[in-house]
């Protein structure tokens, strides 16, 4: 099921591919916009996605109380993730060459956070307290790396967005079928018609 965050639809299955897709368009430079441009929305993402990655959080929520000092990370983590599993499913493999980069945002993300993760089957921390947006983001992204993970790794064809297919057969192809799918639906049926009144007016 779909869900909103006013300007952003959560359809990327793991907090950090959501974050990442809060690129809008990244593939067409005139249309292409950045739902962080001002870094208070990042504090509205994080609370939103508290509630919509409440079972990859085990329930943990997110903190960003000083979303425009942690933009710099946040932004670094965004564009890493983007850019490695990105590639990966392009090509099928990831390249080590594209691994210190991402790493290193990573760190950065994990440094700034005072806290504890990696409890016995939750591994954001103790869901009781509250962790730093920069910190789980780290978390989350790191998680990608797994081998299962990466399989299911998908690009929207319809708006370029990173996805986990997470159905039985791994055959998803849209983000979010009510939306992606059904837009390419509507288009594939327009252009039938298109065709349907050419022919019948030659």
């Amino acid at each position: 099921m779909a869900v909103s965050w006013t300007p952003h639809r959560f359809t990327g299955g793991m907090l950090a591919l959501d974050t990442a897709n809060t690129v809008v368009l990244r593939s067409d430079p005139e249309k292409t916009f950045d739902r962080f441009d001002d870094p208070a929305e990042i504090a509205r993402f994080a609370e939103a996605a508290s509630g919509f990655r409440a079972a990859e959080l085990g329930g943990r929520p997110l903190a960003a109380p000083a979303p425009e000092k942690i933009a710099p990370v946040v932004l670094s983590i965004r564009e890493t993730t983007d850019r490695l599993f990105r590639r990966a499913v392009s090509k099928g493999a990831i390249a080590t060459g594209d691994m210190p980069e991402f790493l290193e945002a990573c760190a950065d993300g994990l440094a700034r956070s005072r806290t504890e993760i990696a409890r016995p089957g939750k591994p954001f921390g103790n869901p009781a307290t509250p962790i730093a947006f920069e910190a789980a983001l780290a978390v989350s992204a790191l998680s990608l790396l797994r081998g299962d993970t990466i399989a299911r790794l998908r690009i929207c064809p319809n708006c370029g967005w990173l996805f986990v297919d997470k159905s039985r057969n791994s055959s998803r192809l849209w983000c979010d079928m009510a939306v992606c799918g059904n837009r390419q639906k509507a288009n594939r049926y327009y252009r039938r018609r298109t065709a349907a009144r050419e022919i019948t007016n030659v």
